[in-house]
């Protein structure tokens, strides 16, 4: 447990956020899948993303430290058969993407994770792979982990990726890369589109349209080339500062080096849309994405704001830190549309719900979403996190600017995206 002192009175200084996990991720996959040597620049190590190098060094895969930098060895797609039943721990991400990755291979392998993640949905995945010519099953017939894989001898498919999921388009992606033919995704709502700015980076032709939908094409038979990789701040760690200083009665905070890609920003741009101060500066390109630091200043006036359902996929890991936020806004905010919140670490929703509840705001749920009411000054209670790193921060943040204190009571599981987070917080957070 970790007790969280109220009543913050300044939030100020210059913070560069953790790396982002989704590209850390993909850099260290196509790293392994590519054709000479990769190095990826700042990446993020943490319990998900050290999953990833994990099932990677089981699949042969030679990996080196080189500073702040991994270097890795790719074996062009020639992986080698694992001894071990692969652990994907508490990586959603790993789990579907290396999944794609087993479909090319012709071996047999098998891959599982942690309790909360052997209760998160898999046949979304399962299933694309299966109609591509792998052969996948698992507890009741695929839908949960363990999985097991023996791939190879696929054929590409036109997918419609009905939950906007970008974990389930990237692993349809890698698999049709040795797919025979074409492979085809396409989208109502684009979801987050690192895989295809990535592919391109490792020399990939990928082919991208934006009409009635998103849809990305790419051809069978193309390798992944070696190159290098830099990781930028990752904007869902950086959402929980921001909104600590949009509510502290001062502030002044630069976030440096931040993804700004626009399948990743809409929490920035809600808090905006809220009343809130936030500005980008020094916007750049790097490594196919772009990046700019982000200037935050506190004590603006909130008033309430509508989450659409087409927005929820640019924000699905923010909705956390954005409930704490709505809570002291003025007027009704509403979020609809996000029932994937349900089957993250967490049913998300219940704990939003629950916690914002035990501090004093008046909030409605539904089956997709919430409503709440405010303005509501929060009152200091304790968090149940149930293991969810993002429920974690967010009510930290919530017990900071609450009265009295707030009783955290697994402050450990941040370590699966944010390590640092506490003591980054005593940089910038003044009573």
């Amino acid at each position: 447990m970790k007790e969280i002192r109220g009543n913050i009175k300044e939030v100020k200084g210059v913070l560069r956020v953790p790396s982002d996990k989704s590209i850390t991720h993909r850099a260290f996959i196509f790293g392994g899948l590519a054709k000479g040597i990769t190095l990826v620049k700042e990446p993020l190590r943490s319990a998900d993303t050290l999953a990833t190098l994990g099932i990677l060094k089981e699949l042969g895969v030679h990996i080196e430290e080189e500073g702040n930098a991994i270097k890795i060895e790719g074996k062009n797609f020639n992986l080698e058969e694992p001894l071990n039943v692969l652990d994907a721990q508490n990586s959603g991400t790993t789990a579907r993407l290396m999944m794609g990755v087993l479909a090319t291979q012709s071996f047999f392998s098998v891959i599982t994770g942690d309790s909360s993640l052997r209760r998160r949905p898999m046949l979304r995945v399962v299933e694309p792979l299966r109609s591509m010519g792998a052969s996948l099953d698992g507890r009741q017939g695929g839908k949960f982990l363990p999985v097991s894989v023996r791939g190879g001898n696929l054929k590409g498919i036109d997918f419609f990726n009905e939950k906007s999921s970008a974990q389930v388009k990237s692993a349809v992606l890698i698999a049709g890369l040795r797919a025979e033919g074409q492979t085809l995704v396409k989208e109502k709502v684009k979801s987050r589109d690192h895989t295809e700015r990535m592919f391109k980076a490792f020399g990939v032709d990928v082919e991208v349209s934006e009409s009635d939908l998103y849809e990305v094409k790419v051809k069978g038979g193309q390798d992944l080339k070696g190159t290098e990789v830099f990781c930028p701040a990752d904007p869902s760690s950086a959402s929980f500062f921001c909104a600590l200083c949009v509510l502290s009665p001062e502030g002044d905070l630069r976030l440096s080096n931040v993804l700004v890609n626009p399948t990743r920003d809409r929490f920035f741009k809600k808090l905006r849309e809220m009343g809130a101060e936030i500005y980008y500066e020094n916007p750049r390109e790097i490594s196919g994405e772009p990046v700019a630091d982000i200037v935050v200043r506190g004590g603006s006036s909130l008033r309430g704001v509508e989450v659409l359902p087409e927005e929820v996929p640019s924000l699905i890991d923010e909705i956390p830190i954005l409930a704490v936020v709505m809570a002291t806004a003025e007027g009704v905010s509403t979020v609809r549309g996000a029932k994937e919140l349900r089957v993250k670490e967490s049913d998300r929703i219940k704990a939003i719900v629950e916690n914002l509840r035990s501090m004093g705001v008046k909030v409605e749920e539904f089956e997709d979403g919430f409503q709440i009411e405010g303005p509501s000054k929060l009152r200091g209670a304790t968090v149940k996190t149930y293991s969810d790193h993002r429920i974690a921060m967010a009510f930290t943040v919530a017990g900071l600017v609450a009265d009295g204190k707030t009783i955290i009571d697994d402050p450990e599981c941040v370590r699966i995206s944010y390590p640092n987070f506490f003591k980054d917080l005593e940089k910038i957070a003044f009573f």
